[in-house]
C-alpha cells in the first residue's frame, strides 16, 4: 500500500550542533499549526524521542537500519508518518555512520534509504566563508539529499549575511537561523540530555523554541520541501501469532524509560498485552503474567529507593527463580546485580555494578549465542546496541559480542532457558526469531500456570 509521506530529516554537521533543539523547534511549530505532526530519530537513541514524543503526543519512533534490517526501515517510517508532516532527526555528524569508518547507518543513508528530502543544521559561531567550504564538502563528498540548509546560534538579523554566502558558493538554500537561547538549553548527563519527563518547565521552552521558529525559519518553505518526498510503501510483514494473549510485564517508570515504539509493537501484534508497572513505585508485580520485560533507563540514580522497595525485588527474585521468562536490558540487567552503586539488589545474576568515569562498550555489536537459551539458538545472532558508564564485574558470558567491521569481541550476557540478561539493547522489529521464542517460552509458562 502506497501512502503520501511529507517528510524531512533534520541531519547535522557533528554533534553539539543543534540538531535536537531545531527538530523540537519544528516539531512545536507545527502542532502549534493544527498539523498532524510524527516525529522519528535517527539511529538507537532513547532519550531524544522522549522530547519528541511530549511535544508531538504520540510516541516517536525509531529508524535504525542496523537493528531493524534496510529492507524494514522505509516501511516503519511510512506506516507511522504523519499526515501532514513528519520529522526525523539524525544523529551524530551527517555522515557519521558503522564504526566511524563508514557512512552505512549514518543521517545520510537514511536520508538516501527512505529518499527524504534534508535540511542540514550547522553551527555558524566562528566562521564566515569558511561556512560555504564546509558546506560544499558535505554536498560533494557523497551521494546525498541535502536541500538546504538551517543556520543555529545566530540573531534572524544576521541571516541574510550568511545565506548570501551560502547560496552563492554552494547552491543550497537557507531556510532561517535559530538563535542561541539559555533559557531553553535542557541539561546533560552520563547518557545525554536529562528525560524530558524531569524538566518541569519543558512545554514552556519548547513554545519558546517555536517562537525562535516563528521568526526566524521559513516555516512555509520547510513544508513545501517536505511535500516533494516521493510515496512510501507502508505495508509491514506478517507476523507469526501467539496461541493466546499473553500478558507481559513491562518497567517502566523513571528509572526504566529506555524502549523502541515499534519493537513494543512487533510484540503486540504477535499477541502480546504488554502491562506496565513500576520498579521504583510499585509493591509488587502485576498479577497474571507470563513473561516481564525490565529495560535500560538510569537505576543507578535510583539505586537506594530501588533497594528499599523490597517487597518488588522479592517478588522479581521470586518470579524469574520460578522461570518465568525474563528480558533484562541494560538498566533491567543492573537490577538483578547482588548490589549496584552499593545498594542490594535483586541478586539473581551475581556481581556488583558501579559507575564508571568513562563510556563503556559503545556502539552497535553482533552478539552470537553459545549455546540454546531463552531468544537464540546455538550459533544465531542478534543485532544489538550498547551504550553504558556503569560497569559490572558479571557482565556473563553466554553471548559472544563484536562490533562490526572491528575484530573486537568479548564475552556477555546471562542466559537460560527462561532468562536473557545483559547490557545490549535489541530491537525486536529486527529480531523477529528472537521475539518468537521469547513469546513461545511465554506461552509454554501460561499453559504451565494453568495447569
Amino acid at each position: 500500500m502506497s501512502r503520501k509521506a511529507p517528510r524531512l530529516v533534520i541531519g547535522g554537521t557533528g554533534s553539539g550542533c543543534g540538531k535536537t533543539t531545531v527538530t523540537c523547534a519544528l516539531l512545536q511549530s507545527f502542532v502549534e499549526q493544527g498539523l498532524d505532526t510524527a516525529a522519528f530519530k535517527c539511529g538507537p537513541d532513547y532519550i531524544d524521542p522522549m522530547f519528541h514524543s511530549r511535544i508531538i503526543g504520540a510516541r516517536s519512533r525509531n529508524l535504525d537500519a542496523f537493528l531493524c534490517g534496510r529492507e524494514l526501515v522505509p516501511a516503519l517510517l511510512a506506516n507511522s508518518a504523519g499526515q501532514d508532516v513528519s520529522v526525523i532527526e539524525g544523529v551524530m555528524g551527517y555522515y557519521d555512520g558503522l564504526a566511524g569508518t563508514s557512512s552505512e547507518n549514518s543521517t545520510a543513508d537514511l536520508a538516501v534509504l527512505t529518499r527524504s528530502p534534508t535540511i542540514l543544521v550547522v553551527s555558524v559561531k566562528g566562521m564566515s566563508l569558511t561556512l560555504a567550504a564546509l558546506l560544499k564538502g558535505f554536498v560533494d563528498f557523497s551521494s546525498n539529499t541535502i536541500q538546504g540548509v538551517i543556520l543555529n546560534g545566530i540573531s534572524p538579523s544576521m541571516t541574510n549575511y550568511y545565506a548570501n554566502i551560502v547560496e552563492q558558493n554552494t547552491g543550497l538554500h537557507v531556510y532561517g537561523a535559530m538563535p542561541y537561547d539559555a533559557s531553553c538549553a535542557v541539561e546533560s548527563r552520563h547518557l545525554g540530555l536529562v528525560t524530558a519527563g524531569e524538566i518541569k518547565n519543558l512545554k514552556q521552552k519548547m513554545r519558546i523554541l517555536a517562537q525562535h521558529a516563528r521568526e526566524g525559519l521559513d516555516l512555509s518553505g520547510l513544508l513545501a520541501l517536505a511535500q516533494t518526498a516521493p510515496d512510501m510503501e507502508a505495508v509491514l510483514p506478517e507476523l507469526p501469532q501467539s496461541g493466546a494473549k499473553l500478558r507481559i510485564a513491562m518497567a517502566r517508570d523513571e528509572a526504566f524509560c529506555f524502549d523502541y515504539a515499534d519493537s513494543l509493537e512487533t510484540l503486540e501484534r504477535m499477541g502480546a498485552q504488554l502491562v506496565p508497572f513500576s520498579p521504583l513505585h510499585d509493591a509488587h508485580l502485576p498479577q497474571h503474567i507470563d513473561g516481564m520485560l525490565l529495560c535500560g533507563g538510569y537505576p543507578e540514580l535510583y539505586a537506594k529507593q530501588l533497594s528499599e522497595n523490597t517487597s518488588m525485588l522479592t517478588d522479581i527474585r521470586t518470579a524469574i527463580q520460578h522461570k518465568l521468562p525474563t528480558i533484562a536490558e541494560c538498566g533491567g540487567f543492573l537490577l538483578l546485580h547482588d548490589k549496584l552503586e552499593g545498594e542490594p539488589m535483586a541478586g539473581l545474576c551475581g556481581g556488583t555494578a558501579q559507575m564508571g568515569k568513562r563510556l563503556r562498550q559503545f556502539g552497535y555489536i553482533t552478539v552470537t549465542a553459545k549455546h540454546d537459551s531463552l531468544l537464540c539458538r546455538a550459533g544465531e545472532q542478534l543485532t544489538a546496541h550498547e551504550f553504558h558508564y556503569v560497569q559490572s564485574t558479571q557482565q556473563g558470558d553466554c553471548f559472544y559480542a563484536q562490533k562490526p567491521l572491528r575484530k573486537r569481541g568479548w564475552d556477555c550476557i546471562h542466559a537460560t532457558e527462561t532468562l536473557h540478561a545483559g547490557y545490549p539493547h535489541i530491537h525486536f522489529s529486527g529480531n523477529i526469531p528472537a521475539a518468537e521464542r521469547f513469546l513461545t517460552a511465554c506461552q509454554r509458562y501460561h499453559q504451565e500456570e494453568k495447569t
